[in-house]
């Protein structure tokens, strides 16, 4: 069966730490997917008073289904920077199948997503009196279960940066 991209000599293969953080990166992102899917499905997960009633419904569902779907599909695109589909279009792809993708058009979202992630992640655990300080958020064990789920999202960031660099510096040599 002939390969879908053009020549799988025509790339440098990314190095084993690469593909191994581009997996960390999907993998980071599921324990808050989880967390959220169980809020979603109507799983008592400490929310209370006003936000506890906010967060029921067919709405906060919907919602929760969205970012889960959203951020997982973000980590899953991680995997380009490790993968021959980061590189050039495959074959079956109508009139750009077979090109190879500029370098920049993968270094720039993925450098923005990264820095984006990181100030997000910043923004909700460094800021004082910040929407984690909100009485009406879970506290004790549910407040630990969801630090928990969320704590892997502190290393996305600064993985996609360390891929992207890599990825800018592989494809510059190739």
């Amino acid at each position: 069966m002939a390969s879908v991209f053009p020549s799988p000599n025509a790339q440098i293969a990314a190095p084993q730490w690469a593909v191994q953080a581009a997996w960390a990166t999907v993998l980071c992102t599921v324990p808050s997917c989880v967390w959220r899917l169980s809020l979603g499905l109507g799983v008592d997960v400490g929310f209370t008073g006003r936000l506890g009633s906010l967060y029921t419904g067919t709405s906060i569902m919907l919602y929760v289904l969205i970012l889960s779907v959203a951020s997982q599909a973000a980590a899953c695109l991680t995997l380009g920077l490790v993968k021959p589909w980061g590189e050039w279009v495959p074959r079956w792809v109508p009139w750009l199948g077979g090109r190879r993708i500029p370098p920049l058009a993968v270094v720039i979202p993925a450098a923005v997503g990264a820095v984006a992630v990181m100030a997000l992640c910043a923004a909700v655990t460094l800021a004082p009196r910040g929407p984690l300080d909100n009485a009406d958020f879970p506290h004790g064990t549910a407040g630990v279960i969801m630090d928990v789920c969320y704590a892997p999202l502190l290393a996305w960031g600064p993985l996609v940066a360390a891929l992207t660099i890599a990825y800018a510096r592989r494809r510059r040599v190739a």
